[in-house]
């Protein structure tokens, strides 16, 4: 068996819950910890500046009881590298999202944006944070994200999802390769977005390195039939090659 990915959870799906309804049912927190405890190997949050989930307090709060790998994603506002170089995280993941996005739908021009890139990446390094750019399948791209100083990538996944439905060869294809390429240049590759427990195993087998998947929706969904412990049970398991 090679290195095993690691599953980050994604509770954003918890705090928009939470957020209905007002009050703190759910608890962010507990469920954080029930998440830790139930086998997840970090915890994931996307903040955005209208905190419609997931709240800049509650990535102090998270910073507190989070004891696995704390991973903070976000397009890199003066505020959100404010909050991320205060909280200090394991791992901040840089989205290239405008305020209104629903969810993250493109990875980084990290040829166009290569001055603001460096500069961002070169803070959060100052602060020992491992710096991830969320990224599609483009040597170029993938080139680019090595020369701004980011340490890990995290590719794209929601076409490979979307393909794996009727050619999981195909779709899984350009993901092989951009790992490939990605440890060319010396990159630790991570995945998410649209991965669930039918696509999960397939793409774990075939994206060499693969490091990291952080997983939300599909997770948090599954585990209003299926209850959370047994569903990061289920994830984790489909991560085991």
């Amino acid at each position: 068996m090679r290195h095993m990915t690691k599953l980050s959870v994604n509770i954003n799906k918890i705090a928009t819950l939470r957020n209905a309804r007002g009050g703190n049912v759910p608890n962010l927190l507990e469920v954080a910890a029930d998440c830790e405890r139930f086998g997840a190997q970090g915890i994931t949050v996307h903040p955005r500046p209208d905190e419609r989930h997931i709240r800049y307090q509650d990535v102090y709060d998270l910073k507190n009881i989070v004891t696995t790998e704390f991973n903070i994603e976000g397009y890199p506002s003066e505020d959100f590298i404010k909050m991320v170089l205060e909280v200090k995280p394991e791992q901040v993941t840089l989205v290239p999202d405008p305020p209104d996005a629903i969810t993250s739908n493109a990875g980084w021009d990290t040829v166009e944006h290569e001055d603001f890139l460096k500069s961002v990446i070169a803070r959060f390094k100052e602060s020992d944070i491992r710096v991830s750019v969320f990224i599609e399948c483009n040597e170029d791209l993938i080139e680019g994200a090595a020369t701004c100083g980011a340490d890990r990538i995290e590719l794209y996944t929601e076409d490979y999802a979307k393909g794996f439905l009727k050619d999981p060869e195909n779709a899984v294809a350009p993901y092989t390769e951009a790992a490939r390429i990605a440890t060319s240049f010396g990159l630790g590759i991570n995945a998410g977005h649209d991965l669930d427990k039918d696509n999960l195993n397939y793409f774990a087998q075939n994206v060499p390195n693969l490091l990291e998947v952080s997983i939300g929706h599909a997770l948090i969904s599954d585990a209003l039939y299926l209850g959370l412990e047994n569903t990061i049970g289920i994830y984790r398991r489909k991560l085991e090659i």
